[in-house]
């Protein structure tokens, strides 16, 4: 039995994933399978526990000062993990991602301008630049043999000279393509072309399938770095969410002052608790636990997609990362209304509607599968009990 396998009831935790899928929903607490929020379910790497009851016996939570072992932390992560050299003086601690992106919009554009996203995506993108005053500009990704492509004559002739970032997700979410080193060069080339600030957010990267390889930005296309902002954080990779703790990682040092005076703006400074979390999980006992994690989180993913692409009619995107499954319900012929009442009322399962990611998203649901096989058993039998009709 694998350590994931344990399930932990989270009801009553305050786990948004479990005790709002009911109000969100409609998806009954007592029976529900919560599939939405990308967060996992299962207990972080003991190093990590072991961080947090050692702040808990000595008492005292006051601000943190000296983060030199938490930036040699990342510095060694990048390095051993992903062959990318990081400089400590590079690298800025956000609230979270999410916050990252929001700092970076403020900080690299003015309202009304326009930022790229290639959509589907991450919805929390468009949030934030909407939020902001910023247009969001939405270049659609294609599909290519059952995976989602970038195409940059396409995107070529949308721009306006109005845009001024394109947001990457690299893992992508929801598609869980890994991007090739070949295509990352012809986004260098297009945020050349479109003079873009280029925000990779690349908070996925160490949730790769076995059989592929991420590429960092900075390791495509080293040219890149004078308009490159690159968004990392422990808190998809250890289940720390909660800690609300990201780095932004800013190697050009003109760009770098600029980001430094939005976060001094903001009097933005970090939680204690998350920045002893990450520098305890970036270590070679966190690299051991991740490497297990991927592997138990492929057996979830085959199970997944054996089960949704029995269905006829559905069709689970063949994923390379991440453990978001983006399932496409078009082959149904149902309205939209109807699979998800079949999915969140006969199934009982609260899953992310695809409309949320933008353009492209429209037939389509998003399952989160990190929880315990069990339970990714469980949710392929209601599936396909609940669309048994088509079988």
């Amino acid at each position: 039995m694998s350590r994931f396998d344990e399930e932990i009831d989270r009801q009553g935790t305050h786990s948004v994933k479990w005790d709002m899928m009911e109000s969100i929903y409609g998806v009954p607490s007592d029976e529900g399978l919560a599939m939405w929020v990308a967060d996992m379910d299962f207990r972080p790497p003991d190093c990590v526990q072991a961080a947090v009851q050692r702040m808990a016996d000595h008492g005292l939570y006051g601000y943190y000062g000296d983060d030199r072992g938490y930036r040699e932390a990342i510095c060694w992560w990048m390095k051993e993990r992903h062959g990318w050299t990081v400089e400590p003086g590079a690298i800025f601690t956000t609230h979270g991602l999410v916050n990252g992106t929001a700092l970076c919009v403020q900080t690299y554009t003015e309202p009304g301008d326009g930022v790229v996203l290639f959509t589907p995506v991450y919805h929390a993108f468009a949030r934030v630049i909407k939020a902001s005053g910023r247009e969001v500009v939405e270049c659609p990704l294609t599909i290519q043999d059952g995976r989602y492509v970038m195409d940059f004559d396409a995107y070529d002739a949308q721009m306006t000279g109005r845009e001024k970032m394109v947001i990457l997700c690299s893992p992508h979410n929801p598609g869980g393509r890994v991007w090739t080193r070949e295509e990352l060069q012809g986004l260098a080339d297009f945020a050349r072309r479109h003079d873009l600030i280029l925000v990779s957010d690349e908070i996925h990267h160490d949730l790769v399938m076995p059989g592929h390889t991420h590429v960092p930005m900075p390791l495509a296309d080293d040219s890149i770095m004078d308009r490159l902002v690159m968004m990392t954080a422990t808190t998809k990779t250890f289940n720390i969410a909660g800690s609300h703790i990201g780095n932004v990682i800013v190697p050009d040092e003109r760009l770098r002052a600029r980001f430094a005076a939005t976060m001094a703006g903001l009097g933005i400074s970090p939680n204690s608790f998350g920045m002893f979390m990450a520098e305890a999980a970036y270590s070679p006992e966190g690299a051991a636990w991740v490497d297990e994690l991927v592997q138990y989180l492929d057996g979830n993913r085959r199970l997944f997609d054996e089960g949704i692409n029995a269905i006829p009619g559905l069709h689970s995107m063949e994923m390379q990362a991440t453990y978001l499954a983006w399932v496409d319900f078009a082959g149904t012929g149902m309205a939209a209304e109807e699979y998800r009442d079949r999915v969140q009322q006969q199934a009982k399962i609260a899953v992310n509607h695809g409309p949320t990611f933008g353009t492209g998203g429209e037939s389509y649901l998003r399952f989160n599968f990190a929880t315990p096989r069990a339970r990714v058993v469980e949710a392929v039998r209601r599936m396909q009990e609940a669309f048994s009709d088509l079988q």
